[in-house]
């Protein structure tokens, strides 16, 4: 195992590790983590996001987390200088790869606070950057940054989904823009797709050695032995092509049954999109009649002009029957839309209207 590392420019091993410290958050935490890696234990601690519930901490193979490195570093054709952005958080894996692949390709690896604008300060674009669809909605509202985010060499997105208008002001960028298919378990991504130029899919292509199926509900389920020891069972309900392909339609925890009619809550959410005055995510609420209904989140104090017009455009049962205004949608840590707390607000509120 590798145990030096390139950053900004100088190398680093087990015993100048210390000399990272004391310049800034950032560096002191990945004085950690390489304290962590460089260590004699085969495995690291990772903590997953917490989208569907109590974020749960793992302990991960470092073989197992070397080998995600060279698919993706592979795939990309990244090379040994190249100049990587670490701008996430790590504590997650997504961040712990970025660390990894820099370590085992010889990328030279810079440090930003994890925020909503990681480019900010940078006086550079990077080769290789990995980051969340919130951190690029922000770099886009500046200039100076959505310029260095145009020129940067390959950027791959995950943490959440990629949203229609995202992916639309992405998909002239000249470089590589990618967004990824995976999860802690699978130790980051085990598949991409192309969000721009001629490329630009709304399907994944998965890594070499990696085999995926479809259960009997059309739940995906992976089966990649180099990242992830056993056949790992989604709860992505995915449609596969016949060329090995696939694209995700919803999650199966994210289906409200309104009345016996399923609902797919990313479905209504992308339909919605590009007609909704403000930020917003659907979940499902209580219903003594239906068993559930459709419930929207809205940020903001007061329901304007343009709600009853976005909801026309739904079929009848996908309508939302109760909108609730909250000061800030609910997220993760991570930035994905928390799923579990925007049920609980729903409950809440509509169990308060009944009182």
């Amino acid at each position: 195992m590798k145990k030096t590392i390139l950053v900004e420019g100088r190398e680093y091993g087990p015993a100048e590790v210390g000399e990272l410290r004391g310049r800034n958050d950032a560096l002191d935490d990945l004085a950690d983590f390489l304290d962590e890696w460089f260590s004699e234990s085969p495995t690291v601690q990772v903590q997953t996001s917490g989208s569907t519930g109590v974020p749960k901490v793992m302990q991960v193979e470092k073989a197992r987390m070397e080998a995600s490195a060279r698919m993706t570093c592979s795939f990309l054709g990244l090379k040994a200088g190249d100049r990587a952005l670490l701008c996430m958080p790590l504590k997650y894996i997504g961040a712990k790869m970025v660390v990894v692949r820099s370590i085992l390709w010889g990328l030279d690896l810079y440090c930003v606070q994890a925020s909503s604008h990681p480019l900010r300060t940078l006086g550079f674009a990077p080769d290789f950057l990995a980051m969340t669809p919130a951190q690029v909605y922000s770099s886009l509202e500046s200039e100076d940054e959505a310029a260095l985010l145009e020129a940067t060499g390959h950027n791959i997105i995950g943490g959440g989904a990629i949203d229609a208008r995202l992916g639309a002001r992405l998909r002239a960028f000249p470089n590589h823009v990618w967004s990824t298919y995976g999860m802690t378990e699978t130790l980051s991504h085990i598949a991409l797709r192309r969000l721009n130029g001629p490329e630009a899919s709304d399907w994944y292509s998965p890594f070499e050695g990696v085999a995926l199926r479809l259960t009997k509900e059309g739940a995906l389920a992976i089966h990649a032995p180099a990242v992830c020891a056993e056949e790992l069972v989604t709860n992505d309900i995915a449609e596969l092509h016949e060329d090995g392909r696939f694209r995700i339609l919803g999650r199966k925890d994210n289906v409200i049954n309104s009345g016996g009619v399923k609902i797919q809550i990313e479905a209504v959410e992308a339909q919605l999109l590009p007609l909704m005055p403000c930020a917003f995510q659907i979940t499902a609420g209580p219903d003594a009649h239906y068993g559930e209904v459709v419930v929207m989140l809205a940020e903001g104090e007061e329901r304007g002009q343009g709600f009853e017009e976005a909801f026309a455009s739904l079929h009848a049962y996908s309508r939302p029957k109760h909108v609730f205004f909250v000061p800030e949608l609910p997220r993760t840590g991570s930035g994905k839309p928390d799923r579990a707390t925007a049920r609980a607000i729903a409950k809440e509120r509509m169990e308060n209207m009944d009182v």
